[in-house]
C-alpha cells in the first residue's frame, strides 16, 4: 500500500509499520497525511513505542548483532510487566540473578521515553519481537525469554556462521549459559537447578534457536536439559550429588545413548548389551549411532540390554546407566559423522567392546530402563518442538524483512501476494504449533507434580499424545517457514551470509529426530483413534 523510501530513517520506519497495524482504526486519509506529507509522528505514538537498547557487542567479535527474538524490556502490554518469581525457592540463585538483571530493565520509567544512551534497533529487530504472539505466557516464561535473548545477543549470526563452516563446538556459548544457571532450568533446586518446568525450558530453547543460533545452538545444550530428567527422578543420591551439579555448572556435558544402526526407532530391539560381572560391574558391548556431543561429553545416559529379549515382554530386560566416557579406557571408540546441518555440534557413532562400567552406574532398577527413559522422551519431544518453533520464527522474520526491503519493478516484493500469502500461511502454522507445544509442556509439568489428587491426575497417554503432536506440528511448521524463507530470498537464499540456507538445512532435524513423522502418525492412529497397530 505504501513504500518506505530509502532515505527514511529506521526509527520512522518502525513507527509507520505500527500505524499500518492500526489501519482499521484510523482514517486512511489521515495515514497518508502523516506519512506522505508531514512525516511528523504523534507524541503518543513516539512514547508508546520507545526505542530499544542496542544488543551488547560480542566479546569475541566486537560487533553489534541483530537478535531475531529481541528482549521485551521496553514494550508496553503484558511483556512490560514480566518479573521474576517472588519466591526464592522457584529458581537457583544464579538464574535468579540473571532474571533480576532483566527485571531491572523492565522499569515502567522506560514508558516515558528512551533513556540516555539508548539507540535505535534495526527495523527488522523491532518488528521481530512482535512476530510471535506472547499473550497467555506467564511472567516467568516471558522473563526467561528476555534474559536468554539478551545472552544470545552476544552471539550474533556471524558467530554461528563461522561455527557452521569450521565445525567448531560452541563451547563459549555453552559456558555462558552455564554461568547464568540456565543448564539446570528444569532440575530441582536441591540439586542446584532452578526448579522450573519444561514449559520454561521450552521457552529457553525456542529463544536460543530464534536468536539466529539455530539448531546448532540448541543441540549444544539439548541433552543437558532432557537427558538429565530420568537421572534426576530415578537416580541414587550418590549419582545425583556427583553428577547433576557438575552438569549444571557446565563442567561436564552429557549425551544420550539409545539409537542403534540396526534397530533405529524399534528401541525395544536394540542389541547393545551390559553383562553383569561377579564383582557387580558391567561390561558393555555394542554400537550406538547419532549420538550428539559425544566428542565433548563426559557422561552418557546409556540404554542397554541386561537380559535376553523376551518376545512377549520386549520392554523388560533393558537397563539405564549413567556412565563415564573415558577416552583413555580400553573398549571405547568414538567416530564423528559428517552431516548436512548443525555442523557446529558433533554427531557420532559410539562403539563399545567389553567397556567396563561400575555397578553404581545403574539408574533405577535393573531391567526397568525402558520405563524410566520414557520420562525423558516426552520432555525431549517438547524441547525439540520449541527449538523448531524458534527456527521457524527466525526464518519467517528474515523472509519478511527481505520482502519489505527488496524492491523489484519499483515496489517491494512483499507487496506481491505470491510472496505475502505463503509467508502469512507459514505464520499461522507456527502460531498453531506454538499453542500445541506449550499445551504439551504444561501437561508434562502438571503430570510430573507429586501429590496431585487422583481426580486431577493426567494420564501418561495424554501426555505422550500431546508431546508427539507438538513435535510433529512444530517440525512441519518450521520446515514450511524455512523453505519459504529461502524461496522468498530467491538466489540470495542460497548464500550463506543470509542465514536462511543454514536454517533450512537444520530444519530437517526436527522432522526426522528423535522420531519420524510417520511413527508419530502411527502413534496417534493407535492411541487416539484406536486403529490397529501397523508395525
Amino acid at each position: 500500500m505504501f513504500m518506505i523510501r530509502e532515505n527514511l530513517n529506521i526509527q520512522h520506519s518502525f513507527y509507520h509499520v505500527r500505524i499500518f497495524q492500526h489501519a482499521l482504526l484510523l482514517n486512511m486519509r489521515d495515514i497518508r497525511r502523516r506519512i506522505g506529507k508531514s512525516r511528523v509522528l504523534p507524541h503518543s505514538v513516539r512514547h508508546r513505542y520507545p526505542r530499544a537498547q542496542e544488543p551488547s557487542p560480542s566479546a569475541n567479535y566486537g560487533i553489534k548483532s541483530t537478535c531475531y527474538c529481541e528482549p521485551f524490556s521496553v514494550v508496553s502490554g503484558p511483556v512490560a510487566k514480566a518479573k521474576s518469581p517472588s519466591k526464592p525457592s522457584e529458581m537457583s540463585q544464579s538464574t535468579a540473578r540473571a532474571l533480576q538483571r532483566v527485571k531491572g530493565s523492565c522499569s515502567p520509567s522506560l514508558w516515558r521515553g528512551p533513556p540516555h544512551g539508548y539507540t535505535r534497533r534495526s527495523f527488522s529487530a523491532t518488528c521481530s519481537r512482535r512476530l510471535m504472539d506472547t499473550s497467555g505466557f506467564s511472567d516467568t516464561q516471558l522473563t526467561v525469554r528476555e534474559a536468554v535473548s539478551q545472552l544470545c545477543s552476544n552471539f550474533p549470526n556471524t558467530y554461528w556462521q563461522e561455527r557452521d563452516q569450521t565445525e567448531q563446538d560452541p563451547q563459549d556459548f555453552h559456558a555462558a549459559l552455564a554461568k547464568d544457571g540456565w543448564l539446570g532450568i528444569a532440575l530441582p533446586e536441591s540439586l542446584g537447578g532452578s526448579g522450573l518446568g519444561i514449559s520454561e525450558a521450552v521457552m529457553m530453547m525456542q529463544t536460543i534457536t530464534e536468536s539466529g543460533a539455530g539448531m546448532a545452538g540448541a543441540q549444544a545444550i539439548h541433552a543437558n536439559v532432557y537427558a538429565t530428567q530420568p537421572l534426576a527422578k530415578f537416580g541414587t543420591e550418590k549419582q545425583l550429588q556427583s553428577t547433576i551439579p557438575n552438569i549444571i555448572q557446565g563442567k561436564w556435558r552429557v549425551c544420550f545413548g539409545v539409537t542403534e544402526p540396526n534397530s533405529g526407532l524399534d528401541t525395544l530391539r536394540l542389541t547393545t548389551t551390559a553383562t553383569k560381572q561377579p564383582d557387580g560391574s558391567y561390561r558393555v558391548s555394542g554400537q550406538k549411532i547419532w549420538i550428539t556431543c559425544a566428542q565433548v561429553a563426559s557422561k552418557m545416559i546409556l540404554l542397554a540390554r541386561t537380559a535376553p529379549l523376551d518376545p512377549k515382554k520386549p520392554s523388560q530386560g533393558l537397563s539405564l546407566f549413567c556412565i563415564d566416557l573415558n577416552r583413555d579406557q580400553q573398549g571405547l571408540d568414538l567416530r564423528k559423522i559428517r552431516k548436512m546441518g548443525g555442523k557446529a555440534v558433533d554427531a557420532n557413532e559410539v562403539f563399545f567392546d567389553n567397556y567396563s562400567i561400575p555397578a553404581d552406574s545403574l539408574i533405577g532398577d535393573e531391567g526397568q530402563g525402558f520405563k524410566i527413559i520414557l520420562h525423558g522422551m516426552n520432555a525431549e519431544r517438547c524441547l525439540l518442538a520449541g527449538e523448531a518453533l524458534g527456527l521457524g520464527y527466525a526464518a519467517l522474520n528474515k523472509a519478511a524483512e527481505y520482502a519489505r526491503d527488496r524492491t523489484v519493478f519499483q515496489r517491494p516484493i512483499g507487496q506481491n501476494q505470491a510472496i505475502a500469502h505463503p509467508l502469512a500461511d507459514a505464520y499461522m502454522k507456527l502460531e498453531a504449533a506454538k499453542l500445541m507445544t506449550y499445551h504439551a509442556a504444561r501437561l508434562y509439568d502438571d503430570s510430573s507434580k507429586e501429590g496431585s489428587s487422583p481426580d486431577a491426575k493426567i494420564s501418561p497417554a495424554s501426555v505422550g499424545v500431546a508431546c508427539n503432536s507438538a513435535k510433529y506440528m512444530a517440525a512441519e511448521a518450521a520446515f514450511t517457514a524455512c523453505e519459504r524463507a529461502v524461496l522468498t530470498h530467491g538466489g540470495m537464499g542460497y548464500a550463506a551470509e543470509y542465514d536462511v540456507e543454514r536454517w533450512f538445512r537444520e530444519c530437517l532435524v526436527p522432522r526426522i529426530a528423535p522420531v519420524s513423522r510417520e511413527m508419530i502418525l502411527n502413534y496417534i492412529s493407535e492411541k487416539v483413534l484406536a486403529l490397529p497397530r501397523s508395525y
